[in-house]
């Protein structure tokens, strides 16, 4: 008895010398606690929202004028915040992302001297505010309401503002905020807005251009990080209506509804409208002759554009009098239609360049439409400036160079984020990889459908697997994340971590039908990572904590090999034993193709459950002939560190003396 227990002790101490020889642990990949989150009654532990779940609206009315001989934006807006939370508001926040554009600003400062694409130094912006005012209305009888002052006083913080009132906003109430304000406009607006000097004129491309709430959740409270530039936005949603006065010879086109088509365009151009919006193929709005007419215009004459844009968290626009324009029928799911438009200067015209931007935006409105959720404003419009890609609520900015299978792919992509954040809305701020990881996924099934692929160049996974790892990890801030890193973090390692998920892991249809349910249980609310965790499980019906611990918010690595083959008696046709191991953190499920001497070919498909008990697994095949060769993932479709031991192919002895 004594020497069997001796014997087990052994062969246990033999284990445990395996186990330590392998970075991997079973514990540690499979913690059970880790995806445990309990609900609440503002959020479900499904990962849905709960049946108090709550969020706050704000309501805008904005009035601006360009004044491009002074190079100045200035108006007033009006906002109507209503406070849905459990929670007495003594103060409330504002984004004043223009004072970012300053070199004494947070964002100026930690700019490095090398210069950045969300940088911006040399330029004396910011907000001049004026005439702060905040009020509540109260119903003192059924026929009778008051308004009285709750403002305080205000200061402003680099990139917010805080207005204290002298009693707080109860559940429920609504308060109007309203000032004047204006700023310069910057050139290059640390690529989300600016000025773009065009070979006939400016095209002016406007964002962040009026002071927005930020976002009290049931999370955090007051949502307060300041505007740096890596990080992008975080918003509530409400009704943005807007007048925007121009020059008279000049275009403006904007999120939402243009609500008075009549006062600002032609007649001809009223006519050609009408018709793009019963057509498939391209219609001119207006021509490039057009333009050379109207740039003769020195009048000081000007317009006002008004636009309405509903149930969003954003509005952006664009004005040049040297936009041609054109724009074409966009078919829904439902049956609706929507329009969609390119502006772009001449230097941009021609097929090879923006001729072909209706075309692209029209897919994949289209495309995404079908794929996840029916799109949800009147207008999609593309804008041709100096900005190289960035998104807004129905309208895109994409770089005027661009043409071609680039100008496909940055329209494609920005035009993704109408889904991912601008109807589903994460805190882009804080986790890049909502909007940027989930668009550089969807972008790939959208390419692949784009007219027969024409476009579509399936990302190498082997190329990149040396650049995923050892960098900052998914789950982490833009601004933490390094610049160089931050395309990798932010967009193409968690858009192949969904990629994995939707073809090696859940397959397509549990996949599809499980990102829809995110997006509908979400649509116009603000879910949190573990939200979006916790759906797809619920929905596909699998526990994922092991893909998101080890993908998203850990570095780790993918090492599976292949050890040894061993046939049972010695002999091929009684079968095989396979030994396989999982060497570095990072578990997922093996495929290997198994190739036998008479010609026969096997595949097995493992479940990542076979390293729930260590880092070492065998499991038998129904050989007839010696194996001549096996493999792990032949596709390459996981990032495997090291790939020369995803291979075995038996040894052959050679005599001594033999060739």
């Amino acid at each position: 008895m004594i020497k069997r227990i001796g014997s087990l002790f052994l062969l246990f101490l033999a284990f445990a010398s395996n186990a330590q020889e392998s970075k991997f642990n079973n514990h540690e990949a499979f913690a059970p606690l880790f995806n445990y989150q309990p609900s609440t009654v503002y959020r479900s532990g499904s990962g849905m929202p709960g049946p108090a779940y709550w969020q706050n609206t704000a309501d805008y009315n904005i009035k601006v004028a360009l004044s491009p001989n002074e190079n100045k934006l200035s108006g007033s807006i009006s906002i109507t915040y209503t406070n849905n939370s459990p929670d007495q508001l003594s103060f409330l926040w504002l984004q004043m992302d223009q004072n970012q554009f300053n070199d004494k600003s947070k964002g100026g400062k930690t700019t490095p001297l090398s210069g950045a694409r969300h940088g911006n130094t040399g330029f004396e912006g910011g907000y001049k505010i004026s005439n702060v005012a905040t009020t509540k209305s109260r119903k003192i009888s059924k026929r009778k309401t008051i308004e009285s002052s709750v403002y305080l006083n205000h200061i402003v913080d680099d990139t917010r503002m805080q207005i204290r009132l002298n009693e707080p906003l109860a559940t429920g109430e609504t308060c109007t905020i309203s000032m004047d304000y204006e700023f310069a406009i910057p050139s290059y607006g640390s690529d989300r807005m600016g000025k773009l000097e065009a070979i006939d004129g400016t095209i002016y491309q406007f964002a962040q251009w009026y002071p927005r709430m930020f976002v009290y959740d049931d999370i955090e409270g007051w949502n307060v990080l300041p505007y740096v530039g890596a990080g992008e936005f975080y918003l509530d949603y409400g009704d943005v209506n807007y007048e925007i006065t121009v020059p008279a010879n000049h275009v403006v086109v904007g999120s939402g509804d243009l609500i008075n088509e009549k006062e600002v365009l032609s007649g001809t151009e009223m006519n050609r409208m009408v018709k793009a919006r019963t057509s498939d193929a391209t219609v001119m709005i207006r021509t490039q002759e057009d333009v050379a007419k109207n740039l003769n215009d020195n009048s000081n004459e000007t317009k006002t554009w008004k636009f309405l844009c509903k149930q969003t968290r954003d509005a952006a626009w664009s004005s040049s009098a040297v936009f041609i324009w054109d724009a074409a029928r966009i078919n829904l799911p439902s049956g609706k239609t929507a329009l969609a438009q390119s502006v772009y200067p001449k230097e941009s015209a021609g097929n090879d360049k923006w001729g072909r931007s209706t075309e692209y935006v029209k897919a994949s409105i289209e495309f995404y439409s079908n794929y996840l959720m029916e799109y949800t404003y009147p207008a999609a419009t593309n804008v041709a400036g100096i900005v190289s890609g960035m998104e807004y609520p129905g309208i895109v900015f994409c770089g005027y160079k661009d043409g071609g299978e680039s100008l496909w792919g940055v329209t494609d992509h920005e035009f993704g984020h109408n889904w991912f954040p601008m109807i589903v809305g994460s805190n882009e701020r804080k986790y890049a990889w909502m909007d940027e990881g989930f668009n550089t996924f969807i972008n790939t099934l959208s390419t692949k459908a784009f007219n027969k692929g024409e476009y579509d160049r399936p990302m190498s996974v082997r190329q990149y697997t040396p650049y995923f790892y050892d960098r900052d990890p998914i789950m982490q801030r833009p601004d933490v994340i390094q610049n160089r890193n931050f395309g990798l973090a932010g967009y193409f390692k968690p858009g192949l971590g969904l990629t994995m998920l939707r073809e090696n892991i859940l397959g397509e249809e549990r996949f599809d039908f499980a990102i829809k349910e995110y997006v509908r249980r979400w649509a116009f609310k603000h879910p949190s990572p573990f939200d979006f965790f916790h759906t797809i499980e619920d929905a596909a019906g699998e526990d994922l904590g092991w893909f998101w611990k080890g993908w998203f918010f850990e570095d780790w690595k993918l090492d599976q090999s292949i050890e040894k083959v061993d046939y049972v008696d010695q002999n091929p046709s009684n079968g095989a034993v396979i030994t396989i191991a999982n060497k570095e953190k990072l578990p997922m499920p093996v495929y290997l193709v198994i190739k036998e001497e008479n010609g026969n070919i096997m595949s097995e498909n493992l479940p990542v459950e076979i390293w729930q008990r260590g880092g070492e697994w065998q499991f038998k095949v129904n050989t007839t002939s010696p194996i001549t060769s096996i493999q792990i993932d032949p596709s390459e479709k996981y990032p495997d560190v090291d790939r020369k031991n995803n291979t075995w192919s038996p040894v052959k002895f050679k005599f001594p003396g033999s060739n």
